[in-house]
């Protein structure tokens, strides 16, 4: 993506600035009604997991990262973006499968998850003018995963995301994924955890990734709409993302 005309005004750049922060907000909000809806905690869930599935996760989480790197880009060939609602319809339904059998089909439904939602991010950097097909592009989608999940609030896991740019090498698919898997794994475990919850089970599924792909697709929102403002208002991405950090982060109330 180029500046094909002159910066944009200052005015514009306040304006956006501040729909992007809505949209963090609206991110958040998505955890909250989640743990509403569950009726669980963030810090107890992943205690809900046997063990042997504690240890897996990262391995899990990597191969369904690969697995969904490849069939998003494959898929784009063949189907082209899709509208948010779709894709979130998709994922709610393929939550409710996964739940309804319990953590068998949780575990099973994980990949084909990741890849939707990874479509899902994908769709949107297009959406800021980026092309999906273009590898720096693909490897800033799955950056994305790298946030704090929708039950986090973890702030400098939150926002490192947003400035972090990998070198497109032939080593560069490992290293995104040696870098996102982790962050993501503890975000599935959740998701898995919730889906294992006693009599919820289908309902908790479909809730999770209800939430889950509309906090990345915010998220990602995010992600590109400042790496767009910062192409378009001629700014120095880091600046802007500091600025924008400094408008989500207020400091702290002081209690007399």
């Amino acid at each position: 993506m180029q500046l094909l005309g002159p910066p944009i005004a200052d005015e514009e750049i306040e304006q956006r600035m501040d729909a992007l922060v809505r949209r963090h907000a609206r991110a958040e909000n998505l955890g909250m009604q989640l743990l509403n809806a569950i009726g669980g905690s963030a810090a107890g869930l992943l205690d809900r997991l046997p063990r042997e599935i504690r240890g897996r996760l990262d391995g899990a989480t990597a191969e369904a990262l690969r697995l969904a790197m490849e069939g998003a880009h494959r898929s784009r060939s063949v189907v082209g973006s899709q509208p948010g609602w779709l894709n979130r319809a998709v994922t709610t339904a393929m939550g409710a499968a996964g739940g309804f059998g319990g953590l068998p089909t949780a575990m099973a439904e994980l990949p084909v998850t990741t890849a939707i939602l990874l479509r899902t991010i994908q769709d949107v950097a297009e959406e800021h003018g980026f092309d999906p097909e273009e590898e720096s592009v693909r490897f800033d989608c799955v950056q994305v995963f790298a946030a704090a999940g929708p039950l986090d609030r973890d702030d400098d896991t939150d926002f490192a995301f947003l400035g972090t740019r990998i070198a497109v090498s032939g080593a560069a698919v490992h290293t995104i994924i040696a870098r996102v898997a982790p962050r993501l794994a503890t975000v599935l475990g959740q998701k898995l955890a919730a889906q294992t919850i006693p009599v919820l089970g289908a309902a908790a599924g479909a809730a999770t990734n209800y939430a889950f792909t509309g906090y990345y697709s915010q998220m990602a929102h995010v992600h590109f709409g400042l790496r767009q403002l910062a192409i378009e208002a001629d700014r120095d991405h880091e600046e802007l993302v500091a600025e924008f950090r400094r408008r989500v982060v207020k400091p702290p109330v002081k209690r007399a």
